[in-house]
Parts: structure tokens; C-alpha cells; sequence
């Protein structure tokens, strides 16, 4: 009886100094994903100081951008697991964690190139694509500067998931704090000719994001290279020497991640124009449920960031006890609070509304009226969408990153955009139907990914093929 109590003890000791490490890791990519939404929020509200025309062609601009942008962040994302997986391995594994960090950057810059390439010729695609001639010229002026924010984006995000992997990513919430007034100072100066810069409009808003997003690379960089934690990896030494075997192990687990951010992406892109074919209210409502969603969604994506790093360090020690409670305390933290959320959305819908709308403003009572019906949907949509991304986070931390690919195309295109469009237009449900088609995607990719999880023993995805060899 004595034994049992001692490992009862321990087992709740286990859990709770799992709890206070998942905090440790993931407080900090909380906040530096909130200062990001700042970041673009700054940059929207600035667009709009200029006129309706100028939001409207930044925002076509952007959506070009940002779908290259989280598609690149996907495959550098390949870094965390196998970083964490060496740290888990050996605690002081210097040279196989550099090498992984430095072909990150290689990975990085390879997929800059086709990139730049395609936003140069923004005009002409989105012309393509059937939108206005006037605000695709406009767009093109944009990305046309901000498309060489990719690179100092890529690198930035590398070398976040290096201090993360060693467990110690406050630095990287110091500097996203700090870009943001960065990113509202260049902005006033590009955008509106002020401190005698010149006055470049639309354009000037890219230039601050390529200031900004340098500012950032450039800072967290000089922490790698001074602070005595990070500077004894080197993980600039030798940068051009090739690594060809870990670069194709960035894009064997990175391709994977990848696409299936992509799917994420361009589901609600596909949503956007739905909407768009409804009404104009309807899209204006759908625009304000989404940004309360996506706001609330930077607290589990950081706890989908601090799993894989948890789960990584479990599974390159081969410890299977340390692997489900480091999978299990996240995903209970970071579901638990989209559940408060989804309450909050129920019970307070016009207060979080009236934080983008005025009620009493003649004309945006079918807004209101239709973003509350949508909110309501997405109280349900958020502890799925919370659940399928750490999920995610808890196989990548596995290096598990195919299989759950291929549930995201499934689960987002063929379930999720199939049935929205279904309910949307043949049944009639119009934007509900949307919103509906959203959280059936979102609820099938979440229960694929949990179910593959339960199975990771079975499935062998929680043994390393060092293990194997033993």
C-alpha cells in the first residue's frame, strides 16, 4: 500500500511539473501570436486611413501573401520536432540541432524564390481571378514591396522555433512586443511622408512590414548569437556549408506540415468569396464572426507550438509515460479555454460585435443581426478548431505529418467546404450554411486527429528508429 501511494505521488508530481513546463513554453507563444494579430490589426486600421479602395486592394494583396507566407511557415515548422527530438535524445545534442537550424534557414530561402516570383506578377493573376483591374494595380504596388518581407519572416520564425526547442522563448515575445509600435512608426512614415520619408500610400504599408518584420529577424538574431544559452550552438557558423540529408528531412516532415496549414488557409478563402456571392452584409458579418475567432485562436495555436517542442523532447528520449502527458496537459489547457470562449460567444455576442460595429449607426442592423447568428456557430467551431490544432501539434511532436495531411484535405475541402456549399445554396441556409460547412470540416479533422493520436503505440509512431535498432 506504502508503494502505491509513493507512485501515486509521483505520477501527480509528473503531471503537475508537465503543467508547469507546458505553461513555461506556451505563455510566451501566446503572447508573441497576440502581438502578431496587433501587428496585421495595425496595418488594416492604417490601410483605412487612406480609403475604402486602398483596404480593399491591401486586403486582396495580403490574402496572396499571407496563404505563400503560412504555407513557407508550415514546411520551416519541420525544425521544431526535429529539434526537440535530438535535445530529448541527448540534452546537450549542439551539432544536430544546428544542423537542423541552419538547413530550416536553407528550406526557408529555397521557397523565397518561386514566391517573390509570383507576387511580382500580382496584377496580372488576380486579373486572372476575375477581380477588379483598378484595385489589382493597387494590390500589385503592395506586394510588390511587402513580398520581400518572406525571407526575414522564414528566418524570424526559425530561429523562434530554435529557442523554443531549448525551452526558453520569452525573447521572442520581447521582440513581437516591441514591433509592434516598430511596425505603426514605419507605417506613419511610409505610408504618409512623415520624418521626411516619402509619401508611398498602399505601398508605404508593405515597406513597414519589411522594416518590421527585418527589425525582428535581426533582433532575435542578435540574442542566437550574444546570449550564453543560444550563441554556443553557432547557428550561423559555416551557413553555406550544404547538409543535404537534414534539408531533405526539413522537407520530408515540412512539405506534410505544410500543405496542411495550406488547407486550412485556402478553406476559409474559398469561405470568403461563399460569401461573397451572398451579400454584402453577409460578408461583413462573416469578417467580424472570423476575426473574434481568430483572435481567440492565437491561444491554442500557442499551445500547439509549445506541444510539438513537449512532445519532442518525450519522444526523442523514448519515455511513452512523459510522451502522453506531455501530449494530454495542453490539449486539455488549450481546449478548456475555446470551451470558455465558446461561452463567452453565446452569452455576449453584441459586446464582442460592437467592438467593430456600432449598432446604433443607421444600416448595420443586418450585420449585427447575421454576425450573431455566426457567432453562435463558431462557439461550437472553436473548441474543434482548438482541438484539431493542437492535435496537430501533438503528431508533428511525433514527426507523424502525412497521414494527417491527407485528414486535413479530407476533412476541410471534401467534408467542410462540400457541405457548406451544400447547405448554403441548394438547402437555402445561405452564410449559416457557410459557418455550418466550416465546423463539420473542423469537427472531422479534430476526432481523425485525436483518434490517430490514441492509436500512436499501435501505429508505432511514438518509437524512434534508433530505438528500433537497439
Amino acid at each position: 500500500m506504502l508503494a502505491s501511494r509513493a507512485t501515486t505521488g509521483r505520477d501527480r508530481r509528473l503531471w503537475t511539473d508537465e503543467v508547469r513546463a507546458t505553461l513555461s513554453l506556451a505563455l510566451p507563444l501566446i503572447a508573441t501570436n497576440l502581438a502578431q494579430v496587433a501587428i496585421n490589426a495595425t496595418d488594416v486600421v492604417m490601410m483605412g486611413w487612406i480609403g475604402p479602395e486602398a483596404l480593399a486592394a491591401g486586403a486582396l494583396g495580403s490574402n496572396l501573401y499571407f496563404a505563400m507566407m503560412i504555407f513557407g511557415i508550415g514546411v520551416v515548422t519541420a525544425a521544431a520536432p526535429l529539434a526537440a527530438s535530438e535535445l530529448g535524445r541527448r540534452r546537450h545534442a549542439v551539432r544536430d540541432v544546428r544542423r537542423t537550424i541552419r538547413q530550416a534557414f536553407w528550406a526557408g530561402t529555397t521557397l523565397c524564390l518561386p514566391f517573390w516570383l509570383t507576387l511580382w506578377h500580382t496584377e496580372p493573376l488576380l486579373v486572372l481571378l476575375g477581380q477588379d483591374p483598378s484595385l489589382a494595380a493597387q494590390a500589385a504596388k503592395y506586394t510588390r514591396a511587402l513580398q520581400w518581407a518572406l525571407l526575414p519572416v522564414f528566418l524570424y520564425v526559425v530561429l523562434r522555433i530554435f529557442i523554443s526547442a531549448l525551452q526558453r522563448p520569452r525573447w521572442a515575445f520581447v521582440i513581437s512586443f516591441l514591433a509592434v509600435p516598430f511596425n505603426a512608426f514605419a507605417n506613419w512614415c511610409f505610408m504618409f511622408g512623415n520624418l521626411g520619408a516619402p509619401a508611398l500610400g498602399l505601398q508605404g504599408a508593405g515597406v513597414g512590414s519589411v522594416l518590421t518584420t527585418s527589425f525582428m529577424f535581426g533582433a532575435l538574431a542578435l540574442v542566437a548569437v550574444t546570449d550564453r544559452r543560444f550563441r554556443r550552438y553557432r547557428i550561423f557558423g559555416r551557413f553555406w556549408r550544404a547538409d543535404w540529408m537534414r534539408y531533405r528531412d526539413i522537407w520530408r516532415l515540412g512539405l506534410p506540415i505544410g500543405m496542411t496549414l495550406a488547407f486550412e488557409v485556402l478553406v476559409f478563402n474559398a469561405a470568403v468569396l461563399l460569401m461573397g456571392l451572398i451579400s454584402a452584409e453577409a460578408l461583413a458579418a462573416h469578417s467580424i464572426a472570423l476575426q473574434i475567432a481568430a483572435i481567440s485562436f492565437m491561444i491554442p495555436l500557442g499551445f500547439s507550438q509549445a506541444v510539438t517542442v513537449r512532445v519532442g523532447l518525450a519522444h526523442g528520449a523514448g519515455n511513452r509515460d512523459a510522451i502522453t502527458r506531455a501530449g494530454w496537459v495542453p490539449f486539455v489547457m488549450g481546449v478548456s479555454f475555446m470551451a470558455l470562449m465558446a461561452l463567452v460567444m453565446i452569452l455576449f455576442p453584441e459586446t464582442l460585435i460592437g467592438a467593430f460595429l456600432d449598432r446604433n449607426v443607421p444600416g448595420n442592423e443586418e450585420v449585427i443581426r447575421l454576425a450573431i447568428a455566426y457567432l453562435a456557430i463558431a462557439a461550437l467551431f472553436q473548441v474543434f478548431d482548438g482541438a484539431q490544432a493542437i492535435a496537430a501539434g501533438m503528431l508533428r511532436g511525433l514527426q507523424d505529418t502525412r497521414v494527417p495531411m491527407i485528414y486535413a484535405g479530407l476533412g476541410y475541402w471534401l467534408i467542410g467546404l462540400t457541405s457548406g456549399v451544400a447547405l448554403a445554396f441548394p438547402m437555402g441556409l445561405e452564410g449559416t450554411g457557410v459557418w455550418l460547412g466550416l465546423a463539420a470540416g473542423l469537427a472531422t479533422v479534430s476526432v481523425m486527429m485525436i483518434w490517430r493520436w490514441t492509436r500512436r503505440s499501435t501505429l508505432g509512431l511514438d518509437r524512434l528508429p534508433w530505438q528500433d535498432a537497439r
